[in-house]
This record gives structure tokens, C-alpha cells and sequence, in this order.
């Protein structure tokens, strides 16, 4: 019983902690007059994501790649299909040009590159499949390509629209306070998560990848499902498509990068499905996202059908 308190208060930290730590980071650098665009691009996406890159970079210290590589596998296939299918189904989901030309077709990139850094066996003959310190380095240079065209992009915009940013509601020491309470918040979550949701999941005799896939997949993605649904019922459809995306890009490159360049990761052959999968589900959201330039109510419903379906299988598979 307190090994299930102890999970759901991880999930309450990392929830919390994640919303501390983008509200102060995003009013630091909007006090510095740093771009809103970056702010956007960077921060919001990117501090969503935090609880999955605390929780795998924890797992992978503790030599424990199920929970790790799951956990991102998991979260992006939570976020392409329950996501934005609930977004989209609250409201429709307009698609920028952009995003369809570059930052989907990049994630599309990301899953493919990890993929073959994962395939080890079948392109190099061995007999293990290990995203070892060199693949998480590539990983982590094909994030910097991303950042590149992340600040290009905040550039070419605040060339456009100007550096205006909004007063400073905090005095700085409120403001840094909130930030460092936030990221321990997160830190102190993302181990209580780890260390016992797995505990959990031995006691029922589920796998580590089975239990990164589901209850660690679907507790860290909760700040994307809430930001993401907050955004479409302002709708904000930008915010809500372009968080996905980002959270995505940031959790393969930059949570599996680290996460290995800390600790090779030893996969278990059955997470080669998962992959495949979120690779498919990936091109299914480019190719909804190409219809009209929208991801509309249908499109929502059979995203999230689709997930529903995806959690039946890979219990069953268990």
C-alpha cells in the first residue's frame, strides 16, 4: 500500500514540479527580454517534458533501460494519440506550414535515427541491443540541429514582430526560488516514480519495459495532456500541437541521449514493436496534419481509439 502512495505522490511532484519550473523559467527569460517565440518553442515544450527525461536519466543511473527506454516510447505514442486526439476532439487543431514541412517530418526523424541506433543485432551482428554512450551522442547532436532551428526560427520572428515582453509580476528572488523548487520537485518525483513503479510492476509480474510503457508513460505525460487540452479549449491550437511535437522531439533526442551517454542501455527485444508503432503513428499525425491543414474531431477520435487499442495489445503481449 505505501509503495502505491508513494507512486501517486511521485506523480503529484513531477506534475506540480513541472508546472513551478516552466512558470518560473518562462519569467525569468521573459524578464531577460528573451523572445516569446523562444519562450513558446523551447521552455513550454520542453518543461512538459521534464518528469520523462528526470524519470529515464534516473533509470538509467540505476541500470534499469526498461523503465527508461519505455518511458519514452510510451510518452510519445501517449502523446500522438490520447493527446492530440483529445485535443483535436475539443478543437479542431490547425497545422502551420512549418510544422508539417519541418518539425513533424523532424520527429519522424528522430524516431527512424532511434530505430537504427537501436538495431544492433540485426546491422551489426551481435548479440545484444545496447544504445550505448556513442549512440547517445548522436542523439544529443541531431537535438543540437534542433535547437539551431528552434532559435532561427525565434530569430526570423522577433525580427517580425519585435522583443516586447511582459512585465516582471515576481521579484527576481521569488521567481529563482520557484524554478529551483520546481526542478527538485521533479527530481525528488522522478525517483519515487521509478523506484516504485517498478516495485509494483514485479510484484504483478509485469516486465520493466511493460511498466515504463504504461503507468511511468502515462504519469509523466501528464503536464503534455494537461497543457496540450488547456491550450485547445482556449483554442490555442498552436500551443496544443506544437507542445506535442517539441515534447516528442526533446524526449527521444534529448531524454535517450542523456539518459545513455550516462549509461548504455541494454533493450529488451519486445520494444522494437513499440517503436514501429509510434514510427507509424507519426507518419499517421503527418499525414492527418496534411488533410485540410487541420487535425479535425474524426482525426481526434480515431488518434485515441488507436491508444485504447495500443494498451489492450502490449497488456495482452505481457
Amino acid at each position: 500500500m505505501l509503495s502505491y502512495l508513494l507512486l501517486l505522490l511521485g506523480f503529484a511532484l513531477l506534475i506540480k514540479g513541472a508546472e513551478y519550473f516552466v512558470q518560473g523559467a518562462s519569467s525569468i527569460a521573459a524578464a531577460l527580454k528573451v523572445s516569446p517565440m523562444l519562450i513558446g518553442l523551447t521552455i513550454v515544450a520542453f518543461g512538459t517534458s521534464s518528469p520523462e527525461a528526470t524519470v529515464s536519466i534516473v533509470a538509467a543511473m540505476e541500470q534499469n533501460a526498461g523503465v527508461a527506454v519505455g518511458n519514452v516510447v510510451g510518452s510519445n505514442i501517449f502523446n500522438i494519440t490520447l493527446v492530440v486526439g483529445v485535443a483535436a476532439f475539443l478543437y479542431p487543431l490547425r497545422v502551420e506550414s512549418n510544422t508539417i514541412r519541418k518539425e513533424i517530418p523532424f520527429t519522424l526523424l528522430a524516431s527512424i535515427a532511434l530505430l537504427i541506433l537501436l538495431s544492433d543485432k540485426m546491422l551489426q551482428f551481435v548479440s545484444d541491443n545496447v544504445l550505448t554512450r556513442s549512440d547517445g551522442i548522436i542523439l544529443l547532436l541531431f537535438f543540437a540541429v534542433f535547437l539551431y532551428y528552434l532559435f532561427e526560427v525565434a530569430r526570423q520572428n522577433c525580427v517580425k514582430e519585435g522583443t516586447a515582453s511582459p512585465k516582471q509580476s515576481l521579484s527576481w528572488g521569488k521567481l529563482i526560488f520557484i524554478t529551483i523548487i520546481g526542478l527538485a520537485a521533479i527530481i525528488i518525483g522522478g525517483d519515487l516514480v521509478v523506484n516504485h513503479a517498478t516495485s509494483i510492476a514485479l510484484s504483478f509480474g509485469m516486465s520493466q519495459t511493460l511498466v515504463g510503457l504504461t503507468i511511468v508513460a502515462v504519469g509523466t505525460s501528464l503536464p503534455e495532456l494537461i497543457t496540450s487540452i488547456t491550450a485547445a479549449l482556449k483554442k490555442e491550437s498552436d500551443i496544443a500541437l506544437g507542445n506535442i511535437v517539441g515534447s516528442n522531439i526533446f524526449n527521444i533526442l534529448f531524454v535517450l541521449g542523456s539518459a545513455s551517454v550516462i549509461s548504455p542501455l541494454w533493450v529488451e527485444d519486445k520494444i522494437f514493436v513499440d517503436v514501429y508503432i509510434m514510427i507509424v503513428f507519426t507518419l499517421l499525425l503527418l499525414l492527418f496534419s496534411r488533410t485540410n491543414y487541420k487535425v479535425g474531431k474524426i482525426e481526434g477520435v480515431i488518434l485515441a481509439s488507436f491508444y485504447v487499442i495500443y494498451m489492450v495489445y502490449i497488456i495482452i503481449r505481457n
